[in-house]
């Protein structure tokens, strides 16, 4: 089934788990609800989870110093103006933002020398590609501590704000700490390390480093519309497509969110304490829209003592979250997923929500919430990247260097 005939079929998501092809139309840009809340206060230090495995992030470095030396051209689309930054003043800007304001129209590569750049970064130009120099991503941190009841929402409390289309990140950390000197509350404590609604966006390497809300991968002017209104949303509002390659990805609540088409691969997803964790909220909000993400070959680790961590739950009605090949710790809870409140909501109903293939002591296909699907290996195979995340212009985010 592919994305134009899904508009044919209004099952619940769980019942028929829809397959969801990639639209390229070209997104347009609108502001996400803000804030959700905490299910209980906690007090919360945030702090660094460090790397994950050493030898890919080294092997990822290497690559990346390999391509520094000029032994590769710009990729199609590409522009060929190369900025570089350093915090010592021995580059041509001391920080990231001032790099990114002079890049030219069509993007440029931004050569980041290792150190910690506390700043907060918008990125509106197309194809701004963000680099640190370093051995590994620890080297390279921008780091800010904005928070959303202080800013204006959630999505206003990013460390990164990209939304120019073709943004790339490699071998650097993104990290919001506001919970370092403050506790974890009911409300105001979402802080996001980046919020990302461009499209064809690619992040390799990365750490991206939290608490609640770590992750925003949206998409543009994808407000939340009436069932009747469903085929005009979809219409209006295409999905943002983004890979995310060997990333480690920390945070507790809620901490991958959003309504873009999403693909982790090969990802550590790791839960930071807290009295309970949810990795996804999903807000794909009509049977039509153009929304899922999808974790393959991921790894799901938490901080020693956390326990009752869930898959996801559905931030909107249609939720869409697929886990492939998938090795899960002991801290996710046996049912898997949950109701976005439990006795007040319903979205659990309409929500797809598989696997196909977990592993680890956290796979428990006999235990999980009704609701949910066990993929077979034909349907598994739907959801590969460079099918999902195609488009009609056949993008794929393998071949992007």
């Amino acid at each position: 089934m592919n994305r134009s005939e899904v508009a044919a079929s209004l099952l619940p998501a769980s019942a028929c788990c829809l397959f969801l092809l990639a639209s390229a139309l070209s997104p347009s840009m609108a502001e996400a609800e803000a804030q959700k809340p905490v299910p209980e206060a906690a007090t919360v230090a945030a702090t660094s989870p460090g790397s994950s495995p050493a030898a890919r992030d080294t092997n990822a470095a290497q690559s990346v110093a390999q391509e520094d030396k000029g032994g590769k051209g710009p990729d199609e689309g590409e522009s060929a103006t190369t900025l570089r930054v350093s915090t010592s003043g021995a580059a041509q800007y001391r920080t990231i933002q001032q790099a990114v304001d002079a890049a030219p129209a069509d993007g440029a590569l931004i050569l980041i020398a290792p150190g910690t750049y506390r700043e907060a970064v918008s990125i509106t130009r197309p194809n701004i590609r963000l680099r640190g120099t370093g051995a590994d991503p620890s080297q390279t941190v921008i780091v800010d501590d904005r928070n959303a009841g202080e800013n204006g929402g959630t999505l206003h409390s990013a460390t990164v704000e990209a939304t120019g289309d073709g943004f790339r990140a490699e071998n650097l950390t993104l990290q919001n700490d506001f919970n370092r000197t403050h506790p974890q509350l009911y409300q105001g404590s979402q802080a996001l390390a980046l919020m990302l609604t461009a499209d064809r966006a690619v992040l390799r390497n990365v750490h991206l480093l939290g608490n609640q809300d770590t992750l925003y991968v949206g998409s543009k002017h994808c407000a939340a519309a009436p069932a009747s209104a469903a085929t005009a949303a979809q219409a209006s509002c295409p999905a943002s497509r983004s890979y995310f390659s060997h990333c480690l990805i920390a945070g507790n609540v809620d901490f991958i969110f959003g309504d873009g088409d999403a693909v982790f691969d090969h990802c550590e997803i790791r839960s930071t304490a807290h009295s309970e964790g949810f990795l996804t909220a999903q807000s794909r909000n009509a049977p039509t829209q153009d929304s899922a993400y999808v974790f393959n070959h991921c790894t799901l680790t938490a901080e020693p003592g956390v326990a009752n961590v869930y898959l996801g739950r559905p931030w909107r009605p249609y939720a869409t979250v697929i886990y492939l090949n998938t090795e899960m710790g002991a801290h996710i809870n046996p049912a898997g997923w949950r109701e976005w409140h439990p006795g007040e909501t319903h979205s659990l109903d309409t929500a797809c929500y598989a696997e196909y293939n977990s592993t680890g002591p956290g796979a428990h296909p006999g235990q999980r919430d009704p609701h949910a699907r066990q993929l077979t290996s034909a349907e598994a195979a739907k959801y590969q990247t460079k099918t999902f995340l195609a488009g009609s212009d056949h993008w794929d985010p393998a071949a992007v260097r």
